[in-house]
């Protein structure tokens, strides 16, 4: 009896126990995330809702001066709201202004009229006896088409001369072609008395586009046949930036520049050894690392709203399609050619982002549509408002190339330590093929050393001295070890600065030379293991990849931007992959060289990833190849 007690007695003690301990690691642990920070602490995503009735598959927006927002979609509709900045209520009432056009992929509002680019015609629309409702629809320019489901029509951009500006996209039929149409693949100005004139060539999907302050164009380019990777590229007259697929157009008397396709290497080396033989073609101003920085580049902002959208006045703002995401730009200009970083900046929008506009208070409403192109964002379509709450995150600010390396601004004070540790920083440069094939591997990656570290005197900025910075490459800038003086990490501490030129030394630079100041020598930078060297770790990992593993390495190597364990996504998800039974080295080879003609009904291809080490590929191949059989394999064992 007393023994039973006992127990009792004890168990309950125990009970306790557990309870407080569990009680103390949860509180411990919500401490410590607390503490991590979230971009949803900085910038809110509002989501503007929409009748079921209505498939908001948004291809424009259009802010309107009284209040009202304007959204033209791909069912060939102009949708106007009452209410959607949601100040008084949540109440957003929809109007349909106009309806019965083609696919309408971008809208302008000036001077109390809507122009439009519908698949072949860019259109004045108008509402002339003042009832709401749209009654003359005039045709500015047609358009060719031939019918190719590719050709989309992107615009207009009016600049401040009143001209509009359109974007041609090339067919697709394996590959881009723009012969079947005049003028795909091109940049076109169209003048107020419906006469156009060509700008600019090369193009393959330029889905978004804008110009900077001082008048520049800039648009945003997809990863596919020619494009290694997604990429902003700043256009002048006459430039060609790089896809051949509109060459013939080349040959009209009205043509900026004059190239032919045999005028083009086809040789899979890097787009600025072409460069070098092909007087024309433009190199980017900033590379988008593919799948690292979106997978579908859109549309692009400069932020001009005087500090009211975010802590980066005078910043670029590029959205993606595919990943249903905003990054942010930084340039500048160094030998009259721009060039600069990118890095992420919000993410977990409802839908693939297409359109970005500032509204009257200067957030932005981003629209969005997914309907045969896929998106993370898991809806067909939405509308949301991206709004800054006045609250400045810890973050890489601005970034500027020196003649040895890199000077990086950050929005807070550092703490010193950090900034002078050589294991705070993970550093590397590469670049991508320049070829007729589908997207590119990396290639010539390289680690950076540094050769010395510079602190100013208000630890607001960082001057790194290194090893063998590269014109023309990609430099990849990770920043792990870097923390506030409060201690904070840094909200995002990724970014990729392409470097199209490296200036000279200033006077006081040259008297002024940096020294190497407290880098820890005995700290090694983590190299990471290349394709040949598969680790014995990985040969001995014979049993189950947990889902936690797998999910670390699907996210450290952005493979859940393209795909989800469950569902579709832009490619297949790993449950159908695994369906095929591929063995663990068949999926290596088919990550390191994609087959398309295995996956028929997906549009989107997929990249070649040889970058992603050997042993990681197949830790993820097995978990792949474990969804079907788990259990099986666990009794197994």
């Amino acid at each position: 009896m007393e023994k039973s007690l006992t127990m009792k007695l004890f168990g309950k003690i125990m009970k306790k126990g557990i309870l407080l301990f569990f009680t103390i690691i949860s509180l411990s642990t919500f401490a410590q995330k607390k503490n991590v920070p979230q971009e949803l602490d900085f910038y809110e995503i509002k989501t503007i809702p929409i009748p079921k009735e209505i498939y908001l598959e948004v291809g424009g927006i259009a802010t309107m001066p009284d209040g009202r927002l304007a959204i033209s979609t791909r069912r060939g509709e102009i949708w106007i709201l009452e209410n959607p900045y949601q100040q008084e209520n949540h109440q957003v009432n929809y109007h349909r202004f106009a309806s019965g056009m083609h696919e309408i992929l971008g809208l302008a509002y000036d001077n109390g009229v809507f122009y439009c680019s519908q698949r072949g015609e860019l259109t004045k629309v108008s509402d002339v006896n003042r009832d709401g409702i749209a009654d003359l629809y005039e045709p500015i320019y047609q358009f060719e088409l031939s019918g190719n489901y590719h050709e989309y029509t992107y615009g207009p951009v009016i600049d401040k001369n009143g001209d509009m500006w359109v974007s041609l996209n090339l067919a697709w039929i394996g590959f881009g072609e723009g012969k079947f149409s005049k003028w795909r693949g091109w940049f076109v100005k169209i003048t107020k008395d419906g006469k156009l004139e060509p700008f600019a060539g090369g193009l393959r999907s330029p889905a978004g586009y804008s110009f900077n302050q001082d008048g520049d164009l800039f648009y945003g380019e997809n990863q596919g046949d020619w494009v290694g990777s997604g990429r902003v590229t700043h256009l002048a007259k006459g430039d060609f930036a790089g896809n051949p697929g509109g060459l013939k157009w080349a040959k009209e008397p009205n043509s900026p520049f004059k190239l032919t396709l045999e005028e083009i290497p086809d040789n899979g080396n890097p787009m600025f050894e072409a460069a070098q033989k092909v007087k024309n073609l433009k190199l980017p101003a900033v590379w988008f690392p593919h799948a690292i920085m979106g997978i579908s580049t859109s549309d692009i902002l400069q932020d001009t709203t005087g500090g009211k959208f975010s802590p980066f006045p005078g910043q670029y703002f590029v959205a993606d399609q595919g990943q249903s995401k905003i990054m942010r730009m930084g340039l500048e200009k160094v030998n009259g050619v721009y060039q600069g970083f990118c890095i992420n900046y919000r993410e977990g929008f409802q839908s693939g982002i297409l359109r970005e506009r500032f509204g009257l208070d200067g957030s932005m409403f981003v629209g969005m549509t997914s309907r045969g192109w896929g998106s993370t964002g898991k809806d067909e379509f939405g509308l949301q408002r991206l709004v800054w709450n006045g609250k400045t995150p810890f973050e890489i600010k601005e970034i500027h190339s020196k003649p040895d390396g890199f000077e990086i601004s950050f929005t807070k004070p550092v703490d010193e330590n950090s900034l002078k540790k050589i294991s705070s920083y993970a550093l590397r440069s590469y670049i991508y093929k320049y070829q007729h094939q589908y997207g590119s591997p990396i290639i010539d990656l390289k680690d950076l050393k540094i050769k010395a570290i510079k602190v100013s005197d208000d630890l607001l900025t960082v001057r790194l001295s290194l090893e063998g910075i590269r014109q023309f490459y990609i430099h990849e800038l990770k920043l792990p070890g870097i923390l506030s003086q409060s201690g904070e990490n840094l909200l995002h501490e990724t970014a990729y600065f392409t470097l199209n030129q490296i200036g000279k030394e200033t006077e006081s630079e040259t008297t002024n030379k940096l020294l190497a100041l407290e880098v820890e020598k005995k700290t090694e930078l983590k190299v990471e293991p290349n394709v040949k060297a598969v680790s014995k770790q990985t040969k001995q990992s014979a049993g189950l990849i947990s889902d936690t593993e797998a999910n670390a390495l699907l996210k450290k190597h952005t493979c859940n931007a393209c795909h989800a364990r469950d569902k579709r996504v832009v490619g297949p998800a790993f449950e159908e992959i695994a369906k095929r039974k591929y063995s663990d080295k068949q999926i290596l080879n088919l990550v390191y060289k994609p087959n398309p003609a295995n996956w028929p009904e997906y549009a989107t291809e997929m990249a070649p990833m040889s970058h992603v080490p050997a042993g990681d590929v197949l830790k993820i191949a097995k978990w792949i190849n474990s969804l079907g059989n788990r259990k099986e394999l666990e009794n197994r064992d």
